[in-house]
């Protein structure tokens, strides 16, 4: 019998889930893009921001999440971090070459020091984001659910990034991303949103973690999950970050270059009424997919999303019209956001109970850390020696080509060897039972 959930909680899921993807698309598709177009940020630049949020992200997730553990609280983690989440999306907005070059005279290049200061903000944005998103709201996610439930939960929180592109692509469709005005408005807008939804959580989220005598050891607590007899105790969760992981490599190797590929590579300057199809039929198939999983588990699950995924990839490497571009970009957003619903299900299923904001430091790992530093290094390597154009102030910009799909492609059959060690051990768990 599936536990039954209020609407107050599929409301509270969907409108934080979707408010805290929103800000994090603006962070990891849009601020490459704002780097890469006000200040002529290189590979490498966005490549090193991509790294240093995830480490940001991954410290703060494992000291916020124990910190919400040994308090027994979550809301207030959530909706104080969303305000101060918003508050640090606003301020991206006063980040321009006049008012930095007139700050910083003695600078050689004040769109350098720009750069410098979007990675430095983007690092205490993610501090904010990761505490009331990766640590908290992902705990409460997970008090709040059960066996019988967390598919459909999950299906919905994973098809929120996508939803989260739509909205967002569909909203920057008014705005020239050539313009610093339209950077101003944009951050202005976005901040503003996830502060009013801080509020809103006030009144939408019912607290539902309990504080427990063993959650009371805080530092302890912190590096719970890294402890050698919580891994010998837990092996097989410790197996589905590791594929967690080297799935999130092959995504973050083609993400952080996603739009300028579309946009510069394949000249489509309309790439965002040709993505809406593709997103709203992904968003609704990871919907679907999410309810699937409580009924077929893990291993089929994961099979169908990662076929799915490589075959995106598969027709974004060798084709570049736009028929086959929408048709690969459709199977790779379709893989990508159900694998994260495979994979986001199986964590939470397998998470101990009562230990859920310790463990989501070590999700963040496995989602964040270790995709975050070594994808986007793969896809800057792949791009090293991409082709530039010059813009009308004379700033050289690379061109991201289709190799970057390539490199996520071998990846993926890195991903089915360790799938493979994963279908093997439940298979002889499952034998034993």
């Amino acid at each position: 019998m599936r536990t039954q959930k209020g609407a107050r909680f599929w409301l509270a899921l969907v409108i934080f889930s979707l408010t805290g993807q929103v800000a994090w698309v603006v962070e990891n598709m849009y601020l490459n893009v704002f780097i890469y177009k006000m200040f002529g940020a290189s590979a490498g630049d966005i490549s090193l921001m991509v790294g240093a949020s995830a480490v940001a992200a991954t410290v703060t997730t494992l000291v916020i999440g124990a910190l919400s553990d040994k308090v027994g609280r979550r809301k207030v983690f959530i909706c104080g971090g969303y305000l101060l989440w918003g508050v640090s999306i606003v301020s991206f907005a006063f980040i321009r070459t006049d008012t930095v070059g007139a700050l910083f005279p003695m600078a050689a290049s004040a769109s350098a020091v720009c750069v410098t200061l979007v990675i430095l903000l983007d690092c205490a944005m993610t501090f904010f984001g990761s505490a009331a998103n990766d640590a908290c709201f992902n705990a409460w996610l997970t008090d709040a659910t059960d066996h019988t439930n967390r598919g459909a939960a999950e299906g919905i929180n994973a098809m929120m990034p996508l939803v989260a592109i739509l909205a967002v692509f569909g909203g920057f469709m008014a705005f020239d991303l050539d313009q610093q005005a339209s950077w101003t408005a944009i951050f202005l807008i976005i901040g503003g949103a996830v502060c009013l939804i801080g509020l809103a959580g006030l009144f939408l989220i019912r607290e539902t973690t309990q504080k427990t005598p063993e959650n009371t050891r805080f530092f302890r607590n912190i590096f719970y999950g890294f402890t050698p007899s919580v891994i010998r105790q837990n092996g097989l969760l410790y197996l589905y970050l590791l594929a967690f992981a080297v799935f999130g490599i092959a995504i973050q190797i083609f993400m952080p270059y996603l739009i300028l590929y579309y946009e510069v590579s394949l000249g489509l300057s309309n790439y965002v009424l040709i993505m809406a199809p593709a997103v709203i039929v992904a968003s609704v198939f990871t919907a679907f997919f999410g309810r699937w999983y409580d009924r077929i588990g893990f291993k089929r699950a994961v099979t169908v999303a990662v076929l799915l995924l490589m075959t995106g990839f598969a027709l974004l490497s060798l084709f570049r019209q736009v028929a086959l571009v929408f048709a690969g970009s459709l199977l790779m957003m379709s893989g990508y956001l159900s694998g994260m619903a495979a994979f986001g299900a199986v964590i939470r299923e397998k998470t101990p109970p009562t230990k859920a904001g310790m463990f989501q430091g070590l999700r963040i790992v496995g989602q964040v850390l270790i995709p975050g530093m070594i994808g986007p290094a793969i896809g800057a390597a792949v791009l090293a020696n991409a082709a530039t154009v010059v813009g009308n102030d004379g700033t050289a910009s690379f061109i991201p080509h289709r190799g970057i799909f390539v490199a996520a492609l071998a990846v993926c059959v890195v991903l089915w060897g360790v799938l493979a060690v994963i279908f093997r051990r439940t298979g002889k768990e499952a034998s034993h039972a």
